[in-house]
């Protein structure tokens, strides 16, 4: 097992190489950039004192120089000529948009990202995980039917609706401030416990309405590859010689179930991350969604890249974390040939 992890760590590290090159390549694809266009409106509307600042930022983060160049620069593998050092040693950037470092921007974003999306991801699967068996195991009951038609449900309704409906019941009946990811009395303060048990109870209606369409497929899945092993053979002899029904679904069948329900973690933290960028805006979730759907819209080289990397670091380790769970789950998933410990 440990060869196993080790390799799957060593096949990050090209994997995250390619990933970096392909998200500046496309951040680059569009004409010009912030600080060029920019200087074109202040030309255009004749602000000539303001030029030698944004030109100055210009030549200050080397967006003069070749392209190769500044990818190079942007990882921190080549040294910058006026002072940018790079991700590798720690310097993100700077956003010219917000006028601010890229590590101001998003510092606390990140964290509320990751640890809403987690919450999402431990939602998913408490929920998908009891209905998927419960399903599977009595297939074509009315419970069957109704868990069928609240997933249905809960993937056609556009999240921005639920989060809006659930917003206004929450404030109603729990009193809980509408919108956000605490009370506003917490914001900007420094971390305590109240604003912690704030942070987690203005949590419950983002998540619901983020994981709502993840459990309802999941839970479709999971039925479909538990009926599909209970109806082969292996099973039937294990009935056959007297296994009882909850041993007979433990054993095998339920354990070479969970190979796709794990599977699906590498792409599940990703699709999170995108897909609560409206449910974000709509709910005021200060999560980086918003700020990379304003980044890309302004050509903000270096804040948009950094967060589109941070989703391919975080889309590699859900991968991570899959392949070994699988790897522990079913030993044969193993490359190296280890038997099982």
């Amino acid at each position: 097992m440990l060869r196993f992890t080790i390799e799957r760590i060593m096949m990050m590290i090209p994997t995250l190489i390619a990933v970096s090159v392909l998200i500046f390549l496309i951040i680059e694809l569009p004409e010009g950039d912030i600080l060029s266009n920019r200087i074109d409106e202040m030309r255009a509307s004749g602000e000539d004192a303001a030029i030698a600042r944004v030109e100055a930022l210009y030549e200050q983060y080397d967006l003069d120089e070749p392209l190769f160049t500044r990818y190079l620069i942007w990882v921190g593998a080549y040294p910058g000529n006026r002072g940018f050092s790079g991700l590798l040693q720690g310097d993100l950037g700077w956003s010219f948009t917000y006028e601010r470092p890229v590590s101001e921007i998003v510092g606390e974003g990140i964290v509320l990202t990751v640890v809403l999306n987690l919450a999402t991801v431990v939602f998913i699967y408490i929920v998908a995980f009891p209905i998927g068996v419960y399903s599977a195991t009595r297939p074509y009951s009315v419970g069957d039917y109704g868990f069928t038609f609240l997933g249905y449900l809960g993937l056609a309704t556009p999240n921005f609706l639920l989060g809006l409906i659930l917003l206004y019941y929450f404030n109603r009946w729990f009193g809980v401030s509408i919108g956000g990811l605490m009370a506003p009395e917490y914001l900007g303060e420094p971390w305590t416990l109240s604003k912690f048990l704030s942070v987690m109870q203005h949590m419950v209606v983002p998540v619901i309405v983020i994981g709502t369409a993840g459990t309802a497929a999941m839970i479709r899945r999971l039925r479909a590859n538990l009926l599909d092993e209970l109806q082969k053979p292996y099973v039937t002899t294990a009935r056959a010689k007297g296994m009882g029904e909850t041993a007979a679904l433990i054993k095998y069948p339920l354990r070479m179930a969970l190979n796709p329900f794990i599977a699906d973690i590498g792409n599940l933290l990703p699709s999170l991350v995108s897909g609560s960028v409206i449910v974000s805006l709509v709910l005021n979730l200060p999560t980086i969604g918003p700020v990379l759907l304003t980044s890309l819209q302004t050509q903000d080289i270096y804040l948009s890249g950094f967060i589109l990397l941070f989703v391919a670091v975080l889309t590699l380790f859900g991968m991570l974390v899959s392949d070994l769970l699988l790897g522990w789950l079913d030993p044969r998933i193993r490359m190296d040939g280890e038997a099982p410990s």
